[in-house]
């Protein structure tokens, strides 16, 4: 039985590295506070949502696919977070009850009692899976779910079931074992076959009449350490086929059942930060990929989901156009939102190509085939190298990495050293980006650089500005508008010595 709820056409693979650059994107765009709204305190949910996020799709079909069984997650939460729980039961039941087993250095009979066991475990959470199928069938329309409890109806009928518990019960052997064997060379026993166990359905009439075969047995004494070993090893040898091939199947239905668990804990997490969102009464939508080579961004309502679920409150959303701008350029005074409007367009970017919603009235990218982020660093006090040179360094990774048609969000990168030099940094390496077909959004306070490209008139660059009201007061809007020379110095000159002709009055 396969899953297939995160593609069409094969399980999600959980042990596949992480991009290069996890950590930066995390630090940067403050990745673990979605992750751990879309977790609520489970270690499990935080390292799935953390994995698939993380694994940027490239595929529309497949990005269109999840978003489907994600809108039926949304319509039809109840059913989803049941079918959750079966996964959840079994495993609870198998860690309760000490349920394991393997086929290294174990005895055919613990192997089978292990495997029985746990088939014992699962038989009626997959009747309950069966019976939930049966009802939501025709409730949930995605293909996911639809080929999903498709799979479920025609594996799981009630006859494949019923057959399955008998199977159970006798593998219990209340009677004892019954197997056959020949005499080989030497009179070694050979050939050693678990055996039907003698009908017991037969009425006295039948059993009275029915011909026997004459039956040869002994006894052992109580403390005959030496026979019981002899006649355990017997039976092992007669149930190591059966033992094979009930391990097997309990290792199919575990398997399973915790592809059902990772792949339902994705959509699990997206109904988590969905419900947080919807009581923040901050809205989401279901994003429009492109293809990677298409150059087009827009939004409405864009906003940094992180630092609406850390303030909790509704927060400023961005309208912004940048359809065939490969270069988009944010300028403008500090604390105006300029790095809160970049980190929503990372996160934006990281939601749509894990086939989420995102926080915005509407969103239109293109594909990227790689998300890297260059933010100015704190100062560190461990640091050994400059600040200057630690920029360098990781931008010098950055681009060991970075493949054509990939987005680089950069924050105030080469700002650690004198305006001229900044520049003429960031000029040179911008353009080395373009060239190699890499999308780039910038934070910047370099003028001569963002002037730079002002002047030779580009029609694929955008320029954006933080709004600063005329009274000084910051709208955290970014709109379009060119790169100013001022600094805005009086700004934090008033907020410094907003007081100062009072103190000198008194």
């Amino acid at each position: 039985m396969r899953v297939f709820l995160l593609y069409p056409d094969r399980d999600f693979d959980f042990s596949q590295k992480l991009p290069a650059n996890t950590l930066d994107l995390s630090q940067d765009l403050g990745l673990n506070t979605l992750f751990n709204a879309m977790a609520e305190g489970d270690e499990f949910l935080f390292e799935v949502a953390r994995q698939v996020v993380l694994s940027n799709l490239d595929e529309i079909n497949v990005i269109s696919y999840r978003q489907e069984i994600l809108k039926d997650c949304l319509k039809h939460p109840d059913v989803i977070r049941k079918l959750y729980r079966i996964p959840l039961e079994f495993f609870e039941r198998k860690r309760k009850q000490w349920l394991w087993f393997s086929s290294r250095h174990s005895s055919p009979s613990l192997i089978l009692n292990g495997a029985r066991q746990l088939l014992e475990a699962s038989l009626g959470l997959l009747r309950r899976l069966r019976q939930i199928a049966d009802e939501c069938t025709k409730i949930l329309e995605s293909r996911g779910f639809c080929r999903f409890f498709a799979m479920i109806q025609q594996e799981l009928n009630d006859e494949y079931l019923d057959i399955i518990e008998r199977h159970i019960r006798t593998l219990q052997f209340p009677k004892g074992v019954l197997i056959s064997a020949q005499l080989g060379k030497g009179n070694e026993g050979t050939n050693y076959i678990l055996t039907k166990p003698n009908d017991r359905n037969q009425n006295w009439i039948e059993r009275f009449f029915t011909q026997r075969t004459p039956i040869y047995s002994f006894s052992l004494h109580p403390r005959d350490e030496y026979g019981g070993r002899v006649l355990a090893e017997l039976r092992d040898k007669g149930l190591a086929r059966t033992a094979n091939a009930v391990a097997h199947a309990a290792a199919h239905v575990e398997s399973f059942l915790n592809l059902l668990q990772w792949e339902l804990a994705f959509y699990i997490g997206c109904l988590n930060l969905y419900g947080k969102l919807e009581h923040l009464k901050e809205p989401v939508c279901f994003p429009k990929p492109v293809f990677a080579d298409e150059r087009r961004f827009s939004c409405r309502g864009l906003y940094d989901v992180n630092l609406a679920l850390t303030m909790q409150q509704k927060v400023v959303g961005n309208d912004i156009i940048a359809d065939g701008k490969e270069l988009v350029l944010i300028t403008g005074p500090n604390r105006g939102g300029k790095t809160i409007f970049l980190r929503s367009v990372g996160l934006a970017q990281l939601m749509m190509q894990a086939g989420m919603f995102v926080p915005a009235e509407s969103f239109l990218a293109n594909l990227c085939s790689g998300l890297f982020t260059h933010f100015r660093r704190e100062e560190d006090k461990n640091m050994e190298r400059g600040k200057f040179e630690e920029e360098l360094k990781r931008m010098s990774t950055i681009v060991d990495n970075i493949k054509p048609n990939s987005l680089i969000l950069l924050n105030e990168s080469f700002a650690s050293t004198n305006e001229r030099e900044g520049s003429e940094i960031a000029m040179q390496v911008v353009s080395a980006l373009l060239e190699v077909r890499i999308k780039v959004f910038y934070v910047t306070h370099l003028y001569e650089f963002a002037w730079g490209f002002k002047e030779k008139k580009m029609k694929n660059v955008l320029f954006l500005r933080a709004e600063r009201l005329p009274d000084g007061r910051r709208t955290f809007k970014v709109k379009e508008g060119d790169p100013l020379k001022t600094s805005y110095g009086q700004d934090l000159y008033k907020s410094i010595f907003k007081d100062m002709p009072k103190l000198f009055s008194e």
